[in-house]
């Protein structure tokens, strides 16, 4: 594949027509932020036309996590494998030039039965139609020259140290130049930029080039005597900005650009959190603000990080008749008094954006995959592409609202693709991440069509948090299918965390990983719950009243409680039929135990969950159908939301939670059931599903599979057959981890974990 170049003056009158062919590490993936994401705004329509090709010895496996990375340009073509692979942008091998090339290699086997002799190290890294060691210049023999030439193949020594075997004339500048032919491209509008010997083909072959700042000087030594060739100063980026301007280029980003990314706010803190910290009421045409009426701990812990002189901003949606409502006030203050310096920062979204956005696609696309239920899974492109519109408006937001080096601290997946658009946007922050949701094994999490743009989103955090190390480890395997990696730290999971003990333990877990030349710090951070809260509210009067009204209502039958949303992944059908099941086998438990079984309605207009409660309807008819008495009802059913007032009166009165979800991010009823119980001087019994992440953090639950249908009503059975003296040490144990843990203590611990200097996977050893 050697082609003759023939190449005429580069005309700067006609910018639409110029290709950047770069390499990548120590050249386009080098530099100063600023530099990069000047480049990154030229090849992403800066500079009209202007197009970019990839020029590397990586394989292209190992380039597929910046075909995701939203701070590098899309390439139109690439060329890996020093030469060996040229495919388009989408990855379509560029024929007949691969063909021709897959031809020419002899194969690997080939490679190291011919060279097996030889004192070389194979690397280990991935390649295709090339063979790549480790190797001292010395090492370089003629008999080592003569083996490969019996192969039909190419030797390329680079950086003192990397050899390649590859096809014959399969080098970057041939390649290059194969790739101009076949896809009729003047070799004239195309500027190489390198760091090492192995770009020297490109700069060989007759193309205008740059060297950046910091290249391999073996590289400087040998292109001084070529005339189209620029040594530029600056490294990386930098380098390339430079030489681009030597060759007549305009190197200055885009006006739009420029007021996008220079505009900056006050916040030290930016939290980005789906719901506005508070409920938006409209009365007389007026919109009010109200207290939540949901019991979410997590909203006012988030807050009290306001209470100083910390200056802020919360980035919500709230819900209008169109994007651009006429009068909407963006920022709005959100308790003058108590967070003076915080303001909510509104995103106007239609009822139409929310209903895609959040109800459809979040439940029906991801929620399935999140939690294991792939066969209910719906994926809808037009869905992703408004959801993408939609975390672009966050980011923007977030964008706008952060001050320099600010912290922006992203909540949950309905935002996951936020970070990437934010990073180009604000290179400066420091962005942290934290799943309030399970996150699947990565053969479920692979099924989703977006996989590759959601973890090289994640990617451009610098720190991810989870409820459990379990997800961790689940995130560092879909991690590891995107793209290679290297784990920088781990820590031991036990004592803090079950270990073997439970169906989501694992022993150890990674704490910082490095891919594509980032930095990602991971960690497990299990929500807590506000147990001051609840002991306030078990000694007003209120709740005692309510407490005792249900102890008489139960007349002395041992209360079971069970409170769930109504939801597939909550296994609400599989705890009836093993409730049923107890009563068939243990009739003496008839008139001796009840079940409260307290089921919140989904939000309106989720139809994905109709047809579960017609289920539940029914099951719950026929057990009671079949064991009632004239003074006892074995299932007492509520379909209904009830205030926190009355679900802590609940967990007051009743002996044993009975928490048995098929999958569960964490489940927060646990810990409130147990923060009650010590609020009252009880003990209790508290059963627990292997699958929720709750059962990893609180030692002392009894752990079930729902998945078993004898499990389910077995471990029942040993709850409702418990002596006092385990009930009291059990109690007393998960008491003292969710009074160490609470909500304020999760906040802390990952706010310090996302902004600490130091290695992050202190923070897990600290929390132990």
């Amino acid at each position: 594949m050697n082609v003759i170049a023939t190449t005429r003056p580069y005309t700067p009158s006609d910018p639409a027509k110029l290709i950047l062919a770069t390499d990548l590490d120590g050249t386009l993936l080098a530099g100063a932020h600023e530099a990069r994401r000047r480049i990154r705004d030229l090849f992403s329509g800066g500079l009209a036309g202007a197009r970019i090709i990839f020029v590397t010895g990586r394989s292209l496996e190992s380039i597929m996590p910046l075909l995701s990375d939203p701070t590098i340009p899309q390439p139109h073509y690439i060329i890996a494998d020093v030469g060996a692979t040229i495919v388009h942008g989408d990855l379509r091998p560029v024929e007949p030039l691969q063909h021709d090339i897959a031809a020419r290699w002899p194969g690997s086997q080939a490679v190291l039965r011919a060279l097996a002799g030889f004192p070389l190290q194979r690397q280990s890294v991935p390649q295709e139609r090339r063979c790549s060691f480790l190797l001292s210049e010395g090492g370089i023999t003629p008999a080592l020259r003569s083996a490969v030439d019996a192969l039909d193949c190419d030797l390329l020594f680079s950086a003192g140290r990397y050899l390649d075997v590859l096809p014959r004339g399969a080098g970057k500048g041939n390649a290059l130049l194969g790739l101009a032919a076949a896809e009729g491209i003047d070799p004239a509008d195309i500027i190489v930029a390198g760091d090492t010997l192995n770009d020297l083909s490109m700069m060989q072959a007759g193309f205008r080039g740059i060297v950046v700042g910091g290249a391999e000087p073996a590289l400087i030594e040998r292109v001084r005597k070529l005339g189209k060739v620029h040594i530029a100063r600056a490294e990386g980026c930098g380098g390339i900005l430079q030489g681009l301007a030597h060759h007549g280029v305009l190197v200055e980003p885009s006006v739009a650009a420029q007021v996008k990314i220079d505009q900056r706010g006050d916040a030290d803190l930016v939290m980005v959190y789906h719901r506005l910290p508070f409920d938006e009421v409209v009365e007389d045409g007026v919109t009010l603000q109200r207290s939540p009426k949901s019991p979410n701990g997590i909203i006012p812990t988030l807050l009290s990080m306001f209470t100083g002189a910390r200056k802020g901003a919360w980035v919500a949606w709230s819900e209008q008749e169109s994007r651009a409502p006429e009068g909407f006030v963006r920022a709005v203050s959100v308790d003058e008094q108590r967070y003076p310096h915080l303001h909510a920062a509104r995103i106007a979204l239609s009822a139409d954006d929310v209903d895609l956005f959040y109800k459809k696609f979040s439940k029906e696309a991801f929620w399935p995959i999140i939690f294991s239920f792939p066969d209910k899974a719906e994926f809808k492109q037009a869905h992703w592409e408004r959801f993408l519109e939609v975390n672009r408006l966050f980011a923007e937001r977030t964008a706008r609202e952060a001050a320099e080096g600010a912290l922006a601290w992203i909540h949950d997946y309905n935002l996951w693709m936020v970070p990437a658009f934010l990073r180009p946007l604000r290179p400066d922050l420091r962005i942290a991440f934290f799943h309030h949701t399970a996150f699947p094994s990565s053969d479920i999490f692979n099924i989703l069509p977006w996989r590759r743009d959601i973890i090289g989103s994640l990617l451009q955090c610098d720190y991810v948090g989870f409820h459990i190390p379990r997800y961790v480890e689940n995130f560092v395997d879909a991690t590891r299918s995107f793209a290679p990696l290297e784990v920088l730290g781990s820590v031991p999971c036990a004592p803090r965390f079950l270990t073997y003990g439970c169906a989501l333990g694992v022993d150890s877990m990674t704490s910082a990983i490095e891919v594509g030349g980032r930095r990602i710090g991971l960690g497990a951070h299990p929500v807590g719950t506000d147990v001051g809260l609840i002991e306030q509210l078990a000694a007003t009067p209120n709740v005692l009243d309510k407490t005792e009204s249900i102890t008489d209502c139960l007349n002395g039958v041992t209360g079971v409680i069970s409170i769930e949303r109504l939801d597939y992944v909550k296994g609400s059908l599989q705890k009836l039929e093993a409730f049923e099941r107890l009563l068939e086998e243990h009739p003496e438990y008839i008139e001796r135990v009840t079940l409260i079984n307290i089921i919140t309605p989904a939000a309106p207009g989720m139809e994905i969950y109709e047809n579960l409660r017609l289920e539940v309807d029914r099951v719950v008819g026929r057990i009671n159908g079949r064991f009632s008495t004239l003074e006892w009802v074995p299932v007492r059913y509520f379909y209904r939301s009830l205030s926190f007032d009355e679900v802590v009166a609940h967990y007051a009165a009743c002996d044993i939670a009975w928490i048995t979800p098929l999958r569960d991010g964490l489940n927060l009823v646990a810990k409130e059931f147990i923060a009650a119980r010590k609020a009252v001087g009880k003990s209790g019994v508290l059963i627990l599903s292997e699958f929720a992440g709750v059962a990893v953090d609180l030692h002392g639950a009894l752990l079930t599979n729902p998945y078993d249908p004898r499990s389910l009503t077995s471990t029942l059975h040993q709850a409702l057959t418990m002596g006092e003296d385990e009930r009291v040490y059990r109690t007393a144990r998960m008491a003292a981890i969710v009074t160490e843990h609470d909500v304020t203590r999760w906040a802390d611990d990952f706010q310090r974990a996302a902004t600490r200097a130091e290695p992050p996977e202190l923070a897990l050893i600290e929390a132990a």
